[in-house]
Order: C-alpha cells, then structure tokens, then sequence
C-alpha cells in the first residue's frame, strides 16, 4: 500500500465548526446546563463535577447571587479604566480578602488569570529589591515539578519540563530545586531523617548562585497538578522562610489551585504557620463565573514601591475589573454566610477516610495525599517499589475517560516521576453531600478494578 492509499485509509477526527478546541483529539459533548456539583449535557447526560472543573469551581455551579452581583455590576458600570477609577466592587473583595489574610497581606492587585498573577508577583519582587537599592537581584527560584502558568515568566518559573521543552529558546533560564515530594524523594530520603535535605537545596543554591543575585523563590504552597496534592511536611516552610530572610530573597506563594478554602483554611499556608511576601490567587477566587486572579503583598513592600518611584510598572487592559470583582465579593460572602471553608475542613476528613479505606488497599494505588478538599491518587505498577507505569500507556488518560463516560470528572495528572508517571486529583465544589463522596469513590475503585483485572 502507496502513502496516498494510507492517508485515504487513515481515520481524520473532523472538527467541526471554527473554534480552535482545547482538545484535537476528540469531539467533545456540549455542555447545556451546570447547578451544584452537576453538569448536564445537550444529550441529557448528567456528569458529577467531582473537581471542579480545573480546580476551580468551589461554591457550586449556578450561583443566583454571584449572577445577579455581576447584573447589577454591569448595568451600573461595567469597564472602567484602574488609572482613572477606583470601584467599590475590586475596594470591597481587596478588604474582604485581608481581613483573612494571616499576617500583614494587605494589598491586593487584581488580574485576569493565574500565569497573570505570577508573573506579575515575579515583577514585583523585582521592583521590590530596585526601590530598595539592590538592583543586582534579579534572579528566581522555582522548585521541580511546578505549575506556575503559560505566560512566558510564568512558564520559565515552572519545574514541569513537557510544557517548557517547545518553548525553551523563548524562556528566561531561571534556577530549581527538587520539590518536597516525600513519596518520591528527590535525594533517596525519607522524613523526617532526611532533616528537609529538600528545603536546604535552596540554601544551597542561594549561595552558589551567589545571594546578591537572587530576587525571589516562587512555589506552591501545596503543590497541585503535576504532583497531586502533594503535602510538605509541616516544617518545611518553616526552614524556607528563614533561609529566605536570612537571604533578603522575597518569598511568592502560588495559591492559585489551593487557595480560597480549597484546603479547610481560606489561605493555605495558615496550616503552616508562616507568611509569605507575596501570595497568588485564582482559580476559586471567582469560583470559575469570571476570569479573576489577585495577588496579595505586604503592607511594608506596598509602601516601597509607593515612597520611592510610586508606580508599579506593570498594568493590564482588564485588570481591577469592577464585573469581575463583583463576582468574586459576591463569591466570597456565599463563602463565608454558608460557613464553606469550614465545612471543607469537617468535609475533607472524611473524603480523606474515604479515598484510604476503598483505594488505598489496590495493587496500583501507591499513595493517598490531601486535605481538604484537594486530594491525590498516585498510580503505580508496583507498590513496593513505587515503579511508575510508562507515559505511553496513558493510564491516568484510560481511567480518566471510563469514569467521564460513567459520567464522574476528576483532573488528571501526570509525569511524576520524569516523563512517566500518573495520579488523578479529586477536588469537588464544596457543597458536595457525604453520600456523593460515597458515590464518588466507589466510581473510582470501580473505574480501578475493572481497568487493572
């Protein structure tokens, strides 16, 4: 058979219409209506949004209130320039926002996306050090196995290296250390004798790289997609907290998957005991109703920037958006009025038991990590000896799309160990009720048993 013959034999997935899809490899249903935790498609099948989306949707699809809050918002002005105007709307969320914050994060600037949030709280630390006299900082730090956006800083910053490698001629070369990845540690270790060998990495590379060069060290509080909910032991922010100060290097916290009561606490580094310089926000902060991303910094590192230039050299067409900011008050007062984030806390324990009890016992289920609502199912071919299954066999894909066809979303998350490796994340909005958790986790021991036996 001729190349000619092939090309007329091969099957072409035909995508129809003129949108340019997230997704080529398939044709995705049309969605036609979302309310609690379900999603319904055009064909009348009712799928359980059991994570939120892309981890995003947190009070609940079909929100009267956050609706009418961006009605009113529009019909009584809907675009005004943040160089001309200030609005209630973006003054009411940035109060609402520090009044939570723990610490002195009282400023918050208001931005589009997550990749917005980051890059914009990578510049800043930047002008941060410039109005203080130290314009030789200007390098990062990031960690391996990251997630910090696509923007070209966002995406230099991250440590996962399948979204960098078409990009690398376009990237700004920044500086990583391993994550703390206790399941697979980077140094062989094991907690807690390794004495966070993982946190002292920065230390190290701080003062290789010569600390009079380093700006700031960006990393996710609780690390989300590309190593699944995977927690830090307690004290490791603790130790880069103090290597960061001791350093004069600013500390970025990206919150962006698990902030705004993902994890039982408004901001997730509250079960940490420290603060940041600079916390990022996104995803949840409008509950997925409107593009909404924040970063929130110091009192002392605002009033730098105000006292001495007076400008932040960074803005945007959309940013401080009164529409979108009226979606996230609005977000944040169904939060609080129905007592979510402390039902998340309650909540969450029992997923956890859950997810244990049914999963854990499974030949290929190496490790259950979470809190709150924010968990991780790590998949291995083998238990003992945490020997990943190959990227090609697509695993975490394969289980994926059972359980979507069964009508369950989860988020899917792979290359954790090198280019192999897989786990699926389960974030559900936090209405979700006990006997839907119950359901949720038998789907997925179910979607388990039938793909591996």
């Amino acid at each position: 058979m001729n190349n000619v013959e092939e090309q007329k034999n091969k099957k072409i997935l035909e995508i129809p219409g003129n949108l340019f899809p997230r997704r080529l490899d398939t044709c995705l249903p049309v969605a036609k209506s979302a309310h609690g935790i379900f999603i319904e498609d055009e064909n009348q099948k009712k799928y359980m949004d059991a994570s939120g989306g892309a981890v995003v949707v947190n009070a609940g699809h079909g929100r009267e209130k956050i609706a009418k809050a961006i009605y009113d918002q529009i019909l009584s002005h809907d675009y005004i320039h943040p160089t001309m105007f200030t609005t209630r709307s973006a003054e009411m969320l940035a109060t609402a926002l520090a009044k939570k914050a723990p610490g002195d994060i009282n400023r918050f600037y208001f931005l589009s996306g997550g990749s917005e949030a980051n890059e914009a709280a990578i510049k800043l630390a930047r002008q941060i050090h410039i109005e203080n006299g130290n314009e030789t900082k200007y390098r990062l730090v990031g960690r391996w196995k990251s997630y910090h956006g696509l923007t070209l800083g966002s995406l230099a910053a991250m440590g996962r290296t399948s979204f960098k490698t078409y990009f690398t001629p376009l990237l700004k070369e920044n500086l990583h250390i391993p994550a703390p990845y206790c399941y697979r540690c980077s140094y062989g270790l094991e907690y807690p004798s390794c004495r966070l060998r993982c946190a002292l990495a920065l230390d190290e590379i701080i003062e290789n790289a010569g600390s009079k060069t380093i700006s700031a060290f960006i990393a996710e509080t609780i690390p989300g997609a590309t190593i699944a909910a995977c927690i830090p032991p307690k004290e490791y922010l603790n130790t880069i907290v103090e290597i960061c100060h001791s350093h004069n290097v600013i500390l970025i916290l990206d919150e962006v998957m698990c902030g705004m009561g993902r994890t039982g606490e408004w901001f997730a580094y509250n079960h940490f005991d420290i603060i940041p310089d600079i916390v990022t926000l996104g995803k949840g902060l409008a509950g997925g109703v409107m593009p909404l991303s924040a970063f929130g910094v110091k009192e002392a590192h605002f009033n730098t920037i105000k006292n001495n230039s007076g400008a932040f050299v960074h803005g945007g067409t959309f940013s401080h958006h009164p529409v979108a900011a009226a979606g996230g008050l609005a977000l944040f007062e169904i939060l609080e009025q129905e007592k979510l984030v402390q039902r998340v806390k309650r909540k969450g324990k029992i997923l956890g038991e859950l997810l244990k009890k049914h999963l854990l016992p499974l030949t290929q289920v190496g490790d259950i990590r979470g809190k709150g609502f924010f968990w991780g199912i790590e998949i291995v071919k083998d238990k003992k000896t945490k020997m990943p299954f190959k990227h090609s066999l697509n695993i975490a894909e394969n289980i994926w799309k059972d359980l979507f066809q069964k009508g369950y979303l989860v988020y899917k998350s792979t290359g954790l160990a090198g280019i192999d490796g897989d786990a699926l994340i389960i974030a559900p909005p936090y209405i979700i009720e006990d006997e839907e958790l119950e359901m949720l986790v038998q789907a997925i021991k179910s979607a388990f048993i039938k793909f591996f036996n």
